[in-house]
C-alpha cells in the first residue's frame, strides 16, 4: 500500500511529465507549421532563370602587346555566364575549325556573317567584337613603370535575325613593370566594364525574346552515337535529329571512330527523346539505349531487320 505523501508526490510528478509531453508536443507541431516551402519555390526560380538564357559563342579578335593571340575577354565572359548557369559554345572547337577554314572567318564581318556562323554551332547569341592592349612608348620618369592602355568593344548579335541586342565599349589604363602582366591587367580591366554593360543588356533582352517565342523551354542535350561506321549512317542520323520538331539547334560536334557526338537542345525531357528515337529510328537503322540521364543520351545503331 502506498503511503499518503508519496502516493501526493507520485500524483504531482505524473502530472509535470504528462505537461511536458503535452508541452514537447506542442512545440513539434508548431514547428512543422513554420516550415514552410520557401526551398522548392526558390529552386523553381533558379531553374527557370537557367532556361531564359542563351546559348552563346564567342568571336573576339584580342591581341595583347599589339599583336599577341590572347583570350582574356572570352575567359572573362565565359565564367560569368556559366556562374549564371547559361550555356557557352566549345570555343577550343570553334578555333580549330576556324584555323581550317579562313574562308569562314572573313565571312564574318557583319551581322549577317556572324549570325550565320553562330547558327552552324548552335548559338542563340554571337558575342563578336576587337579587344587590344598596347604598352606606352615610353617609360615613366626614370623608373621602369610602363603605362598599358587596353580598348574593348563588343556587341551582341541575335543568330535567328542578325540583330545587334546589346553592345559595350570601355578603355582602361594600368601602370605595371612587366608587359605580359600589365598588357593582362589592362584587357581585364577594360573587359570588366564592357562587359558589364554588355551581359544585363543582351541577358534581359534574351529573356524578353524567350518569353514572347517560347524559347525558354528547351534545354541542353549531348547524345553520343555508337556504330555509326559509314556515312550514309551518320547522315541519316543527323537529318533524323534536324528534322524532329521538339529539337533545335542540332550541331555535329565530332565522328571518330564510327562513333558521333551531337549538341542539341530539347524540349522532350532526355528520356521521352530517346524513346522517341528508338520508336521511330532513321530508315534503315535502329537505335538500342545504353544510358539516358537528365542532359545526356548514349545511343547504340544496329541494322534494321530485312523487310
Amino acid at each position: 500500500m502506498i503511503m499518503p505523501e508519496l502516493k501526493n508526490v507520485f500524483c504531482r510528478g505524473a502530472f509535470v511529465v504528462v505537461l511536458m509531453i503535452a508541452g514537447f508536443a506542442g512545440c513539434v507541431t508548431q514547428t512543422k507549421v513554420v516550415a514552410v516551402r520557401e526551398p522548392a519555390a526558390a529552386s523553381t526560380t533558379i531553374t527557370q532563370e537557367k532556361f531564359i538564357l542563351p546559348k552563346v559563342m564567342f568571336l573576339i579578335d584580342e591581341k595583347s602587346l599589339g599583336t599577341i593571340a590572347t583570350a582574356e575577354v572570352e575567359a572573362m565572359a565565359t565564367s560569368i555566364l556559366r556562374q549564371k548557369g547559361g550555356q557557352v559554345v566549345d570555343q577550343d572547337m570553334v578555333r580549330a575549325n576556324l584555323k581550317k577554314d579562313q574562308q569562314m572567318l572573313k565571312s564574318v564581318g557583319d551581322n549577317r556573317g556572324a549570325a550565320a556562323l553562330g547558327v552552324q554551332y548552335g548559338a542563340d547569341v554571337i558575342i563578336v567584337g576587337e579587344a587590344v592592349a598596347k604598352p606606352s612608348a615610353r617609360r615613366i620618369a626614370e623608373s621602369n613603370l610602363r603605362t598599358y592602355e587596353a580598348v574593348v568593344t563588343l556587341r551582341a548579335i541575335r543568330t535567328d535575325n542578325s540583330e545587334t541586342i546589346a553592345s559595350g565599349s570601355d578603355v582602361a589604363s594600368i601602370v605595371a613593370l612587366e608587359d605580359v602582366s600589365g598588357s593582362s591587367k589592362a584587357l581585364k580591366s577594360a573587359a570588366a566594364k564592357a562587359l558589364d554593360s554588355l551581359l544585363p543588356v543582351m541577358i534581359k533582352e534574351w529573356r524578353n525574346v524567350a518569353k514572347a517565342t517560347d524559347k525558354g523551354n528547351s534545354s541542353a542535350v549531348s547524345m553520343t552515337v555508337g556504330g555509326v561506321d559509314q556515312a550514309w549512317k551518320l547522315k541519316a542520323i543527323r537529318e533524323k535529329l534536324r528534322g524532329i520538331p521538339d529539337l533545335k539547334n542540332v550541331v555535329q560536334k565530332s565522328y571518330t571512330m564510327g562513333v558521333a557526338l551531337f549538341d542539341l537542345e530539347s524540349s522532350l525531357p532526355a528520356e521521352e527523346l530517346a524513346e522517341k528515337l528508338v520508336l521511330e529510328p532513321p530508315q534503315g537503322l535502329k537505335f538500342q539505349i545504353l544510358d539516358v540521364s537528365r542532359a545526356k543520351i548514349e545511343l547504340r545503331t544496329v541494322a534494321a531487320p530485312a523487310q
